[in-house]
């Protein structure tokens, strides 16, 4: 049995090659042309959203660096110091009582802990008497360069006179702070509730 036993007019064969190629044409849309803009846009919007992550890395790294020079410049100077973790006390106690010991006599005396956050400060006052200038400088210059982050505010310094010249005793009195923190700290009945930062 012969369906298309007939040969086809020239007209025919046009319009059949013309479907044809809009066939082919539908199909290179679907199933190339289509898929390779969504490909590529999915790419943009990666190579966007990396190009913002990029961007982001590259100024925490900026910041690091910055923080490094700054570190390295401070352990240069030899005076790095550290915010301990709360309850430092103890830690901060011994090395007072250790730097004091050049002293003639001392007397310390902390206020109630207060706390902002995770920043926990230690105010205390200390009085004390030294035999010489070059002695107090020396232990106020201890206390401020320790180890433990301490920050000496007022401090008054009088020294017995005979004649118009400094000679004796010198008494200093002064407040200071010594910082700790809450990061790896454990709290206790003597720790304060955070207040608000004002």
């Amino acid at each position: 049995m012969k369906v298309l036993s007939r040969s086809f007019t020239l007209k025919e064969k046009i319009l059949l090659l013309l479907l044809s190629l809009i066939l082919v044409g539908l199909a290179y849309y679907q199933f190339v042309d289509q898929p390779v803009r969504s490909a590529l846009e999915i790419a943009r919007a990666e190579a966007d959203s990396l190009s913002v992550e990029l961007t982001a890395v590259e100024a925490k790294l900026a910041k690091m660096r910055r923080m490094r020079a700054e570190l390295e410049d401070v352990t240069a100077g030899g005076t790095a110091s550290e915010m301990g973790s709360y309850n430092n006390s103890k830690a901060e106690i011994a090395m007072l009582n250790d730097v004091l010991s050049e002293a003639l006599q001392y007397s310390i005396t902390f206020a109630n802990v207060t706390r902002n956050g995770d920043q926990i400060r230690r105010n205390f006052t200390l009085q004390l008497t030294a035999d010489s200038y070059e002695t107090m400088e020396h232990i106020i210059n201890s206390i401020n360069s320790s180890h433990h982050r301490c920050l000496i505010g007022d401090l008054q310094c009088t020294a017995t006179r005979e004649k118009y010249v400094l000679d004796g005793n010198i008494t200093v009195n002064a407040t200071a702070t010594f910082f700790e923190t809450m990061v790896g700290g454990t709290p206790d009945a003597g720790l304060p509730e955070s207040r608000p930062a004002a």
